[in-house]
């Protein structure tokens, strides 16, 4: 640009002066040219194939960006927390007795024995609490796999989040299901509950939460459980030992299913002892400081990231999952 100025200029004067032979101006001229044409842009780079894909993207990457499941029979793969889901199938997003929220991030996914169990589910916890029904958060998504966001599990279609407030009488918009945030049923101290949100009405939803066939876990805020054993304390509470406390869960239960039949891939948990949970040595830890308020006397040296999680990771049968053609719904494009 600079030098075009420069040759324009040093034309005009000498044009002006006269000092310029014809030859000289055609020089001139046709370098003015070639410095204005402009410089041809780079080839564009080729399209990633789908083997450099799996190879330098995470694997949350490669599963988030997949919109639909795949075709075959309903399979769920690997652990909770590093697995798949084949076939997975979508649970509407209004039903008798429940809506889907956050329905944007298309996680309304599971395998078939977790939409069974929800369909069930839902009107029996309205009939327990009084509630016009629940409001369901995170199951999976359309093939499992690890999600970009907010969850460790959740990847083989057998985890579901349901949320601690009830449903409302009527159909929640869109915009609403992404924006309404859960209640927290936990004071701000985090070692017992806000007697302004907890009711018993949540008492009757977690414990027909654990008592349904095939849960093996519902996970619950540490300050929740013990509330609940000492609710408990003096009633036969068999499904009390379903109930663990965990990290979060402040506004929603997480509840887990047992591996499904016909799924021989499926990596069962480590099954939940017979004891209750109630017991000091194992509810009291979860009220220390050092798991309510860690500290810290120096800050630590820096860390590299932590290696995300890559397709090679997961179960091999993840890799055909991924790949696999698309099964089209009608419940998919009914909500997009």
């Amino acid at each position: 640009m600079l030098v075009r100025i420069v040759i324009s200029s040093v034309l005009s004067l000498a044009t002006a002066a006269g000092t310029l032979s014809a030859a000289q101006r055609i020089a001139f001229a046709e370098t003015a040219a070639v410095e204005a044409a402009p410089m041809p842009l780079p080839p564009p780079k080729p399209a990633m194939s789908e083997q450099e894909k799996e190879k330098t993207l995470p694997a949350k990457q490669l599963f988030g960006a997949v919109q639909l499941p795949s075709i075959g029979r309903a399979v769920a793969i690997g652990h909770y927390h590093r697995g798949c889901l084949a076939a997975g199938v979508e649970l509407p997003i209004n039903g008798p007795n429940w809506q889907v929220m956050r329905v944007s991030r298309n996680r309304n996914w599971g395998h078939p024995t977790l939409i069974h169990f929800l369909e069930k589910f839902a009107p029996a916890a309205a009939k327990a609490t009084g509630w016009n029904g629940i409001l369901v958060g995170d199951l999976a998504q359309p093939r499992g796999g690890p999600s970009p966001s907010d969850h460790a599990s959740h990847q083989n279609g057998l985890d579901v989040d349901i949320w601690f407030m009830p449903m409302p009488d009527r159909v929640l918009t869109k915009e609403e299901r992404d924006t309404i945030s859960a209640i927290n049923l936990v004071s701000d101290d985090w070692k017992s509950l806000n007697p302004e949100t907890w009711t018993p009405q949540h008492v009757a939803f977690i414990k027909t939460a654990a008592q349904q066939p095939g849960v093996q876990r519902v996970l619950v805020n540490a300050a929740i459980k013990k509330e609940l054993c000492r609710l408990e304390a003096k009633k036969p509470h068999a499904w009390m030992a379903k109930v663990r406390p965990w990290y979060g869960h402040h506004d929603h239960i997480h509840v887990r299913l047992f591996c499904p039949a016909g799924s021989p891939k499926c990596q069962a948990q480590e099954p939940v002892k017979d004891e209750d949970g109630c017991g000091a040595k194992e509810l009291d830890a979860w009220f220390s400081d050092k798991r309510l308020k860690p500290q810290i006397s120096k800050p630590p040296p820096p860390a590299k990231p932590p290696k995300p999680m890559m397709l090679a990771d997961l179960p091999p049968a993840c890799r055909a999952v991924l790949e696999a053609p698309a099964k089209n719904t009608s419940l998919a494009s009914d909500k997009r």
